[in-house]
């Protein structure tokens, strides 16, 4: 290779790796606002595909990151131009009688996904604990509810900090547009999220919270449905997209379970690096053909409220799911 094709390898790598400082917020950003996982890390690589191709224009007058999410923010907005939003079955009906015939599962794009925590957080800890709010899964359908400029507009102003003109700038509207927007969607999130799970931030280092997570694994993998309902609020809510079925109350939690849900007896629960910033699991239920053997069965999500939990999630589309979290396809003991 001739010194001339050295450095244009060069310059295409240092170009290339600054794009990749930022892959994790950017992701973080898109999945905020698509409520999917697959779909953000799509939104990222056409990001870095639209800014390799004209970087050569890009001129510096904004930092690097800014014109990165200026770009992000187009991609997304390309790809919400329709009238579909993500949802979680709580947004869509009331509960269900834990007897309920579950219902025919619905297509993998009405649902809000849950996103591993290393897709989106950076190696900082204080980083990390800043974003671990704004990623709950409630937050993350409350946001579905609005307009995609208006979603741009708050997580850009609320959750990434942009001045108001500097969003303006990304999204190529006046300042005054900027707060106008906000305005709206803060009082549209109010009215929706006076009715989302509350779900505290959730860290490895509180013991009262380590300890609520480990009580859950051993009475869920022992199916002592007293042990459970012990740890769970008094309105908790239970999910499985991709059934549009959900049951609230620790008593219907439990009947569920022993019901409907008795596939589930004699799982085994494989701890995760969080989703969403919450502990979560992949959860294996037993082979009906072959013994010591375990199948997957979803990727379980706990939220938390205090000394309980508030929300037991388990998405089910593991053939999407498993690879995304690095889990294999069938677990055994040894």
């Amino acid at each position: 290779m001739s010194e001339k094709g050295d450095r244009s390898a060069t310059v295409t790598d240092e170009v290339l790796q600054s794009f990749e400082t930022h892959r994790r917020e950017l992701c973080a950003y898109a999945y905020r606002m698509l409520g999917s996982s697959f779909e953000a890390e799509d939104a990222v690589q056409e990001t870095f595909t639209r800014a390799w191709k004209s970087y050569d224009g890009f001129e510096g007058r904004s930092s690097l990151r800014s014109w990165l999410y200026k770009i992000t923010t187009n991609v997304c907005l390309d790809m919400l131009d329709g009238p579909q939003r993500r949802a979680r079955p709580m947004d869509l009906s009331g509960p269900s009688t834990p007897d309920s015939q579950l219902p025919a599962p619905e297509p993998d794009y009405v649902w809000v996904e849950p996103i591993p925590n290393g897709l989106a957080f950076g190696a900082d800890p204080a980083e990390a604990a800043s974003a671990k709010d704004t990623l709950r899964l409630a937050f993350v359908a409350a946001v579905q509810h609005l307009p995609a400029s208006q979603r741009a507009i708050l997580i850009m102003r609320e959750v990434l900090r942009f001045s108001a003109s500097e969003t303006a700038d990304m999204l190529e509207v006046s300042p005054a547009s900027v707060n106008s927007a906000l305005q709206r969607a803060r009082a549209t999130m109010s009215k929706v999220q006076e009715k989302s799970t509350v779900s505290d931030a959730f860290s490895e280092t509180d013991e009262q919270q380590r300890k609520l997570v480990d009580d859950f694994v051993k009475a869920f993998e022992s199916y002592d449905m007293t042990a459970l309902t012990d740890l769970l609020k008094a309105d908790v809510a239970l999910s499985m997209p991709p059934f549009p079925l959900w049951v609230s109350g620790p008593e219907n939690v439990a009947a569920f379970m022993l019901g409907t849900g008795q596939a589930c007896r004699n799982s085994r629960l494989i701890p995760l690096a969080g989703a969403n910033g919450q502990p979560a699991f992949g959860h294996y239920k037993p082979s009906d053909e072959e013994p010591g053997l375990w199948t997957p069965w979803s990727i379980t999500v706990l939220e938390l409220d205090g000394s309980t939990i508030s929300g037991l999630n388990f998405f089910l589309d593991t053939e999407k799911l498993f690879p995304l979290f690095g889990l294999p396809m069938e677990y055994r003991e040894n």
